[in-house]
């Protein structure tokens, strides 16, 4: 400013002092280097406007605000969706490679493929009516129950705020407004997910008893997703690397056996560990019992019965451990919770002699006696997975002693003059020519590495596929319903995450200790919410809760683009629900100058917190006679991942690597001072928000202003907190605050119509009917004045019925 290089100011500086507003453009500013490619790929339709202010040295500083629309509002849902399809088919087909099952669960299994197959249908119907849409790439508030964008966020913006003050460096202040992610088609009536999903988890327990099912835990559930995706992750893996074995091995490359079979020996054992696991071995003798010609073998305590009659095993689990039996245990078993011999097992007996399994009755009739459900057509040997799986582990240990053999008889082949060593390894190889060739003394042993790895497979997927059939048959039709709500709400929540990742990195490309944080520790994400906790804005903040926690489940990696084109330079999501991957690439210029560790491509955590504070007037009711605990308990639970956040980050980076503010407050001591907010009893504590706000950027972290549409709530929040950084930072004259509030939130700017905050449709028309923005100026004292009036009310009405009914 002070070298007169302002050719992109419009207006002259006597004009500029009666209206602080100086310049104002729908395409950003010529010169701006945030217009790069780069950003051009994600960022699309930038709204500018520059302004300017005295500071207290009675200086002037430039301040440029940039709304731009993110173009992952629709590509990030789209992704999802398609990933959802392929995940729902790939269960069905797992459903089917089950096999032959009893009458009772293969309905079970066809009714569960059935439901499916209508998730798959209705996500198939949605992303086609996406990908018919053009135009805009957000979705207005407008919009936000149409069906087919339920899973678009609403309003979704970023807002760039750049500060130009003589003989200091530029600096930018940036923030994510989005409304907040909920199922909002599906509706609030009976709250959200985090009230669904509890009460559905205390129902399971009921409904497994009425499918004869056994009831797993959410962390079972889990567990069981997790180990279908290793077994199907490492298999190819292993099998590849004992490929790369028999060749270098073909080649006579001693260096080259090592290296592969060290990777090959950690994959396998990652493989092992993987399959250690108790519930893998109960859920294989469930899924035994429930195949086809399941019998007992104590059949004398069977009472007698008709042709086609239904038995029930009713032995307990202690009696059977009289007889000297104990039964499988289910990993995490706890007191009250059944096992997995704790499912009823049903046998209905022909004259021929064979069985089959029934359902039980319901009326009650034909009581039975339990038995032994240890099954005998078959001789099932609970023993029998423990074998398998040691198998795989005492193949590699023969892989390995047959390269520590070729690698002490390597030097004779090399007519070098050492001993031949006397360790023999009859118990392993039981020949041996040391002349032949080193592939033709492999392939035997990986061979059979590889069989093991597959019948292990088997045996591990059709055994968690059952687990999850019974989940899922407990859950209907209620569990698939909150599975889709969950798809949503997760989607809005993980399209916001996307577009605030991409940013952060975009802005700290040249900054090498944000680079270094970035690949070390990873990013919080502080998500500001401004949501009452009252009536229907309760549910979307439970949604919210659920969602914004499963974005713990996400991490990004920076991969380099093929091309420098837009459509090279998208982020592609990839994984299935339980773990997505948000790979994020980068013109091969830019690649090239990140780390190391990150160009290898590193996991890059984020931690996602949530803090909320409800200012409207629906709040105030909710203070006085409503229920806030959902709020507290929120705040308090994310103050501790934030925390948690923080001594990683100290232990990890440097205090260098952190940006500098002229405000010195110790991280620590706000920190502390945010853990005593959190607990205290305050009516509207928008002190939370405050410290949160300032610990994130402090932190180098993402920052995110929601409120239910991130309209009214979520623009008077983001100016007032761009007005207090102009005056901690910058300095900015005290008497041009209120100014600078005040042009910031203004729509009608020198008798032009400027929507600047909202993109919205309905507002942009209210605008050009030059109709007062009143919703943005609820005078305080009138909600003070409203909250005292309601109390009277109340109080008139309950004496008015008193007196009538007297």
């Amino acid at each position: 400013m002070e070298e007169g290089n302002m050719d992109h100011i419009t207006a002259d500086v006597q004009q500029a002092q009666k209206c602080t507003l100086v310049c104002e453009s729908s395409q950003g500013t010529p010169n701006d280097k945030d217009n790069s490619p780069l950003t051009g790929a994600v960022f699309k339709n930038p709204v500018c406007k520059v302004y300017k202010f005295q500071t207290v040295d009675s200086k002037w500083m430039l301040v440029r605000e940039q709304m731009e629309e993110c173009t992952l509002s629709f590509s990030i849902p789209r992704q999802l969706l398609h990933l959802y399809i392929q995940e729902d088919m790939r269960r069905i087909q797992e459903l089917r490679d089950l096999g032959e099952l009893s009458p009772h669960w293969d309905n079970l299994r066809k009714e569960v493929i059935g439901r499916y197959g209508q998730v798959i249908a209705a996500y198939q119907e949605t992303l086609a009516e996406l990908n018919k849409i053009t135009g805009p790439s957000f979705k207005p508030s407008c919009s936000k129950a149409q069906r087919y964008l339920e899973f678009i966020p609403i309003n979704l913006h970023t807002q760039r705020m750049r500060v130009t003050c003589p003989r200091q460096t530029d600096a930018f202040y940036d923030v994510i407004t989005v409304g907040a992610p909920a199922a909002h088609f599906q509706g609030f009536k009976g709250g959200g997910l985090q009230r669904l999903l509890s009460r559905h988890e205390a129902e399971k327990k009921s409904f497994s008893t009425a499918y004869q099912c056994i009831y797993y835990s959410p962390e079972h559930t889990a567990k069981a997703q997790e180990v279908l995706h290793s077994v199907g992750h490492l298999q190819p893996l292993i099998s590849g690397l004992a490929d790369q074995l028999l060749q270098a091995a073909q080649q006579h490359s001693m260096a080259g056996l090592r290296e592969a079979l060290k990777t090959l020996a950690g994959k396998t054992e990652q493989f092992v560990h993987a399959l250690k696991d108790e519930l893998v071995k109960s859920a294989l003798l469930a899924l035994h019992a429930a195949q086809p010609g399941y019998v007992t073998k104590n059949q004398n305590q069977t009472l007698p019965g008709h042709q086609g009659h239904s038995h029930q095993d009713h032995q307990s689990p202690s009696q059977r451990g009289q007889q000297g039996q104990s039964p499988p245990q289910n990993p995490g078993h706890s007191p009250g919770q059944p096992s997995a011999t704790d499912s009823p097992v049903v046998v209905c007996n022909n004259v021929d002699g064979g069985s089959q399994t029934a359902p039980i009755r319901e009326d009650g009739q034909a009581p039975l006696k339990r038995q032994d459900s240890i099954p005998c057509h078959k001789e099932y040997d609970e023993e029998e997975w423990d074998r398998v799986w040691a198998d795989v582990a005492k193949s590699l240990n023969c892989v390995i002693a047959m390269v520590d053999k070729l690698q002490e008889q390597e030097p004779i082949n090399n007519n070098q003059e050492q001993p031949i060593p006397k360790q023999v390894l009859a118990d392993v190889i039981t020949s041996h020519n040391p002349e032949g060739d080193w592939r033709e003394q492999l392939c035997p042993l990986v061979v059979r590495l590889k069989e093991c790895v597959a019948e292990v497979v088997v045996r591990a997927r059709r055994a968690m596929t059952f687990v999850l059939l019974q989940e899922a048959a407990c859950s209907i039709p209620q569990g698939l319903f909150l599975k889709q709500r969950r798809d949503v709400v997760f989607s809005q929540a993980l399209a916001a995450l996307a577009c605030g990742f991409v940013m952060r990195l975009y802005a700290g490309m040249e900054d090498k200790g944000f680079l270094r944080q970035l690949h070390l520790v990873g990013l919080v994400a502080q998500f500001e919410s401004l949501l009452s906790t009252y009536s229907e804005e309760i549910g979307m903040l439970e949604d919210m809760e659920v969602g914004i926690s499963d974005l713990h489940r996400v991490a990004f990696k920076i991969t380099q683009a093929k091309t420098d084109d837009p459509c090279d330079l998208q982020p592609v999501v990839i994984g299935r629900r339980d773990h997505y991957t948000v790979e994020v690439p980068l013109p091969r210029l830019v690649f090239q100058t990140l780390p190391h560790e990150i160009k290898e491509g590193k996991a890059l955590q984020v931690y996602p917190v949530l803090f909320n504070v409800g200012i409207n007037e629906q709040q105030t009711i909710a203070d006085r006679f409503g229920d806030i605990s959902l709020q507290e308990r929120i705040n308090q639970r994310n103050f501790e991942i934030l925390d948690s956040y923080y001594k990683s980050l100290s232990d990890k980076v440097p205090s260098e690597c952190l940006p500098c503010f002229q405000t010195q407050t110790d991280l620590k001591d706000l920190l502390g001072t945010l853990g005593q907010n959190v607990v205290t009893k305050k009516r509207k504590n928008v002190e939370i928000l405050w410290l949160a706000g300032t610990i994130c950027r402090r932190l180098n972290g993402i920052r995110f202003t929601s409120c239910k549409s991130a309209k009214d709530r979520t623009s008077m929040s983001v100016t007032l907190e761009q007005c207090a950084l102009l005056r901690d930072e910058h300095q900015l004259n005290k008497d041009y605050f209120i100014r600078a509030l005040d042009c910031m939130r203004s729509r009608l700017t020198q008798g032009e119509v400027v929507c600047q905050w909202d993109s919205d449709p309905e507002a942009a028309c209210s605008v050009a009917e030059n109709k007062p923005a009143s919703r943005h100026f609820y005078p305080i004292a009138l909600l003070l004045v409203s909250s005292h009036l309601l109390v009277v009310w109340l109080i008139l009405s309950l004496v008015f019925l008193l007196a009538k009914y007297q």
